[in-house]
């Protein structure tokens, strides 16, 4: 049952815009304390708790068992007091800088695998560098150590990409779980991103 509890739902802000994705149990959460309600994608009708639970699960539906009954598991929830979009911007982190750079090396262009990789500042910290996107780069081993406490100028190392601050979208095909009914509230923007959460 826990891992139907960990599913993701989809949640839309109230006026049905994405803003991002929950458990099933914090959807449940949601959806008991009337700050949300279940989506049907297949004909769009809202349901408060008392209408879903209710409900009785198809067979090839995923539930959750309770004492004396089987509870249906959302998929779409849309939250009652909620109308803002969230600013969604990625979070400075090694993992994102990973993502960013497609485990390649920003010198030499080779991906020795992440083990084999790290994090190089651009302006070497040794010269006033900070950790930032627009200074942080992955960078190879061989190529980290090559360059040291140097500028990409200073060692004669260009850089395959000026390192930027990446603009995804929020990630919802998360964990390698695609959910279909998803479709009718996302454009293809939203799936094609090339995370993997």
């Amino acid at each position: 049952m826990s891992a139907v509890l960990t599913r993701p739902t989809l949640v839309l802000n109230r006026n049905w815009q994405p803003v991002g994705v929950a458990s099933v149990s914090r959807s449940l959460i949601l959806l008991w304390n009337d700050n949300a309600r279940v989506v049907d994608p297949a004909d769009f009708r809202l349901y408060t708790w008392s209408d879903w639970s209710r409900m009785i699960p198809l067979a090839d539906e995923p539930f959750i068992q309770a004492v004396r009954s089987r509870l249906r598991v959302p998929e779409v929830i849309s939250l009652t007091n909620f109308d803002r979009v969230p600013m969604n911007g990625v979070t400075f982190s090694r993992r994102n800088i990973y993502r960013r750079d497609r485990y390649t090396c920003q010198y030499c262009g080779s991906q020795p695998g992440s083990e084999e990789l790290t994090i190089d500042h651009v302006l070497p910290r040794a010269q006033g560098g900070t950790s930032m996107w627009e200074n942080c780069v992955l960078a190879c081993v061989a190529c980290n150590k090559r360059k040291a406490d140097r500028t990409p100028e200073q060692a004669h190392m260009p850089l395959h990409k000026r390192p930027v601050r990446p603009s995804w979208k929020p990630h919802y095909a998360t964990r390698g779980v695609r959910i279909d009914s998803w479709s009718r509230f996302l454009s293809e923007a939203y799936w094609n991103v090339e995370l993997n959460a």
